[in-house]
């Protein structure tokens, strides 16, 4: 407990070696760090790598979901910032998402462990140390300055990722850490963290949809699928005549959150991958801090709020798709979840927005709307015996289900 005290309170203190002329800043608190510097690094303006949006994720932390802030440095300058999550996982969590995968195993220590997890369902027997962020997909866990070559990125990556894993083994086991959801273009040739016994794989593709500028309405938009789709989508908005959709202002948020935590909730208890549960005002905190770029829209039956969706507007002309939720017991008899992606579309259109990332999951029916699939890899690197044993499963729950892609657009837009 001592020696975790003591860790705890160098966070923030002074900046530390890294290697060459690079030194760097590591804090538990984003309040913590040189918000100016990180900023600074942060030119994009990437909004999940802002303060804001960092302190407002910070509120769900708990017993086992912490985070870790770093700012590095050459010389005195501030050339890279990045973003680390440490999760928990219980015996009880982990087995649920690869039972399937140890039970396929036939090695005798696969069913050693199986029956581990089984003895031991409220203990902690994985730590993840992320770089990243396991909200949303894409590369939001760092950002460089312009100058910084692909290859030293990727040093650093590499760099950071071996200091923050050591220094956490102190408050109890790793067992991996991840650096997730990079682009190809992002690739270096020279990847310093495959030759550092990180092992490659790739995860769910990121769908998004590309809005042709002449696309003024969601009509508009629906001209552009053959006749096949365009049909299958008007389908979709008569089985949802009854229900009523609206923008939710800021008191509605208010009034309205116990029902949009509770339908949130039943989208994460369904999820393949469930790593921790927002807050509980999560909306609520979202709108207020965020305002007009944080939309959520209501879906209403007979005056009761039976579905909605959450999404982002962003500075560099993008909607990024947030949380959604929804009642799975009338999701097929309104096409509750299909309506949804169409009001997502809506949205962006109606706010000038050309690109739509609606994020992993449900690919394929994603791609009946016009999405289309931009792949994703990460990295992963085991930490210890027992992680090495288990991460074949584990990469096994996490690599993407076989989908087939639908084009919905005529043969001239292919």
């Amino acid at each position: 407990m001592m020696l975790c005290e003591k860790i705890k309170e160098s966070f923030g203190r002074r900046r530390r070696k890294l290697f060459a002329d690079y030194t760097f800043f590591i804090s538990d608190k984003i309040s913590k760090i040189d918000l100016e510097a990180w900023q600074k690094v942060n030119s994009g303006n990437n909004l999940f790598l802002s303060p804001d949006y960092l302190n407002l994720l910070e509120i769900s932390e708990d017993e086992n979901y912490h985070f870790r802030y770093v700012i590095v440095y050459e010389k005195k300058t501030p050339v890279a910032i990045s973003y680390f999550q440490v999760i928990d996982f219980s015996a009880a969590l982990f087995g649920e998402m690869v039972s399937g995968q140890l039970s396929s195993m036939q090695s005798k220590r696969a069913k050693l462990f199986q029956t581990y997890l089984e003895k031991t369902k409220g203990q902690v027997v994985l730590r993840l140390v992320t770089l990243g962020n396991n909200f949303v997909s894409g590369e939001h866990g760092v950002a460089f300055a312009k100058d910084i070559s692909k290859e030293n990125q990727f040093a650093l990556i590499n760099k950071l990722s071996e200091i923050i894993s050591k220094e956490e083994k102190l408050h109890g086991r790793i067992s991996a850490t991840l650096v997730k959801d990079f682009y190809s273009n992002s690739l270096p040739v020279n990847n310093e963290l495959k030759e550092q016994s990180f092992l490659e794989f790739g995860v769910e593709p990121n769908m998004v949809i590309e809005l042709p500028e002449k696309v003024k309405s969601i009509a508009d938009y629906l001209a552009l699928f053959s006749k096949k789709y365009r049909n299958r989508a008007k389908n979709i908005f008569k089985l949802s005549e009854a229900i009523e959709k609206r923008e939710l202002t800021a008191a509605e948020i208010v009034k309205l959150n116990g029902k949009i935590f509770a339908l949130y909730e039943q989208v994460y208890n369904n999820a393949k991958f469930k790593l921790v549960k927002l807050h509980k005002n999560y909306f609520v905190d979202a709108k207020k801090v965020f305002e007009e770029k944080f939309v959520v829209v209501g879906f209403f039956l007979d005056n009761k709020l039976v579905a909605f969706n959450s999404a982002f507007l962003l500075e560099n002309g993008e909607l990024e798709a947030h949380f959604i939720g929804f009642e799975y017991s009338i999701n097929k008899e309104y096409e509750l979840y299909q309506n949804m992606l169409y009001n997502l579309v809506d949205t962006a259109i109606k706010n000038k927005k050309q690109r739509i990332n609606l994020g992993r999951t449900a690919a394929e029916i994603k791609s009946t709307v016009g999405a289309k699939a931009e792949e994703l890899t990460c990295y992963v690197k085991p930490q210890n015996t027992v992680s090495k044993m288990v991460m074949s499963p584990f990469l096994n729950f996490l690599r993407p289900s076989e989908w087939v892609p639908r084009n919905p657009f005529k043969e001239e837009m292919v």
